[in-house]
């Protein structure tokens, strides 16, 4: 049975996929820096002695080394999940992006470990003039975060050539479900957990998008990875529908058990919420579903079911 790194293992895609290759009975490393990552969401895997955990930091290479000694496949989901961060303070996800999978690729190369599977984003994307949009929709980002995955994508492509690394590269959607700590979802929820009577909303609420349940977010990971036979290929993964971010805001308030709350707008130029951000995404999956998945939720079952559980992991009644 193969032995899997998974970077980022302790964030919550990451720490998804850690519980899904460890039932299926890979053994498993997982290195985190936790500046995001969160130990609660991997701890029933350390006591129970099911991983191998390196609380240790990709931008360091020597790191990234010790990471990937004895590993067969890698599935690199280290990263900062917090888009709009890069407006403010770029260097972040330069470091976090950037630097640190220069740094894995360079130890994979070293080590010859020769497969790897890639969390990039549809924000690579930026804003396409018609959605949904295909794999073969030019990357013209608009924030630093989807700069950093676009050169993260450059750089495996270019190690794939070189060094005959087999990449798999999955542009996800909006990504949600238990664990979330980031994102339009939770912020709604936090804010109305403040204030059950109004709920600030960054853009006009038309901004649209597509929402991604995580455990179809982990099997189409899965699917990905073992049907790809080819040494890089680039897959779109999303639900078939989208919503605005009204229609999230008006499922967070109707899961809480609210009514009669204020919507309060803060657009900037063209009704979006922040420099960076995009008026409307979406993905088509069809490469992926001529691989056999399909998504079991659509966008917004999707929130509907992340804000229960989310709500749960609060204790919220």
């Amino acid at each position: 049975m193969k032995k899997i790194l998974v970077t980022g293992g302790a964030g919550f895609i990451g720490s998804h996929l850690v519980d899904r290759l460890i039932k299926e009975g890979y053994k498993v490393r997982v290195i985190d820096n936790f500046s995001s990552g969160r130990l609660e969401n991997i701890k029933h895997h350390i006591d129970a002695k099911m991983i191998e955990l390196i609380a240790g930091d990709l931008k360091d290479p020597q790191m990234a080394l010790k990471a990937v000694k004895g590993i067969d496949a890698v599935f690199h989901f280290a990263a900062n999940p917090e888009v709009r961060v890069s407006t403010t303070n770029p260097e972040i996800h330069f470091n976090e992006n950037v630097v640190a999978t220069f740094n894995l690729l360079e130890a994979m190369r070293k080590k010859g470990v020769k497969e790897l599977v890639f969390a990039s984003s549809s924000s690579i994307y930026g804003e396409p003039e018609d959605i949904p949009v295909d794999e073969n929709a030019p990357m013209r980002p608009v924030s630093v975060y989807g700069a950093s995955k676009a050169a993260c994508e450059n750089l495996i492509h270019a190690y794939s050539k070189l060094y005959g690394l087999k990449a798999v590269i999955l542009r996800y959607a909006n990504v949600i479900g238990p664990r979330l700590r980031h994102g339009v979802v939770w912020d709604f929820i936090n804010k109305l957990l403040r204030n059950p009577t109004e709920l600030e909303i960054l853009g006009d609420g038309k901004q649209i998008r597509s929402y991604i349940y995580i455990d179809d977010a982990v099997e189409a990971t899965v699917i990905a990875w073992r049907r790809t036979c080819t040494s890089y290929e680039v897959y779109n993964v999303a639900s078939e529908d989208w919503i605005t971010v009204d229609e999230v805001a008006d499922e967070v308030i109707k899961a809480m058990g609210l009514s009669d709350v204020k919507k309060v707008y803060k657009p900037l130029l063209h009704g979006v919420g922040w420099l960076g951000d995009v008026k409307k995404v979406a993905l088509k999956i069809k490469k992926l579903q001529e691989l056999g998945f399909n998504p079991t939720l659509n966008s917004k079952e999707a929130v509907r079911n992340t804000v229960k559980k989310l709500l749960e992991e609060l204790d919220y009644e």
